[in-house]
């Protein structure tokens, strides 16, 4: 149809009552013909995640928590986000990351196909929002960096962080605990990782496969 994936974003973001302000990075010109309410601040998009990210967060001086949400979830709702808002609890932690089960995320979605990497408790994908505390977000650039380039090999990413860590990873002995542990003990800031149960927020748009899944998707709920 016309809405395009950012659309459905930003109307969950819009519909959930403990969403403040609202930045979306990307392209300033068409953005700024879609928000045009006033409601939603556009900002011209960086070179690269990291720079998006900052040149939002400047966006919002004042703010204690920020959350990032990526712009290829369509199949996000207001519910979706205050359910992982409450996850995070007192929200005294820098950085808060959804990991989802693979059986969560099949149950709901038997054709997608995500990244996924085993742990003790279990086989899981990431999210794609998170909340972050912006005072600690200039701290852990540089790593933070590095981990997003590796967000899509497991294995690529366990080398990064170290080898008894990778033998964990391979034999399947790595807890979240642990993992949670070592993000934070690599970018120097306090960061928990929950469990959550909507696979909406694990599936990206990022194949033709994802598009034609959510298309169906969202057409049956019209």
């Amino acid at each position: 149809g016309t809405r395009a994936m950012v659309d459905y974003v930003v109307h969950a973001l819009q519909h959930c009552p403990r969403v403040g302000r609202i930045v979306v990075v990307g392209p300033a010109e068409e953005l700024a013909f879609r928000f045009n309410s006033g409601a939603v601040n556009v900002v011209a998009a960086r070179d690269g995640i990291i720079k998006n990210i900052e040149a939002g967060l400047e966006c919002l001086p004042e703010a204690k928590r920020v959350l990032l949400v990526t712009s290829d979830i369509p199949l996000l709702t207001a519910g979706i986000v205050e359910n992982f808002l409450n996850l995070c609890g007192a929200m005294d932690a820098d950085l808060y990351y959804p990991v989802v089960s693979r059986s969560a995320v099949e149950r709901r979605f038997a054709s997608a196909r995500r990244t996924y990497v085993a742990l003790k408790e279990g086989v899981f994908t990431g999210g794609n929002l998170f909340l972050v505390n912006p005072a600690a977000f200039a701290c852990c650039v540089g790593k933070g960096e590095q981990l997003i380039d590796l967000r899509k090999s497991p294995l690529k990413l366990s080398r990064l962080l170290g080898g008894g860590f990778m033998l964990k990873f391979l034999f399947r002995f790595l807890t979240i605990g642990e993992v949670q542990e070592k993000v934070s003990q690599l970018l120097g800031i306090k960061g928990v990782a929950v469990i959550s149960n909507d696979p909406e927020i694990g599936v990206d748009v990022d194949k033709p496969g994802d598009l034609d899944l959510v298309t169906r998707i969202l057409e049956t709920a019209r």
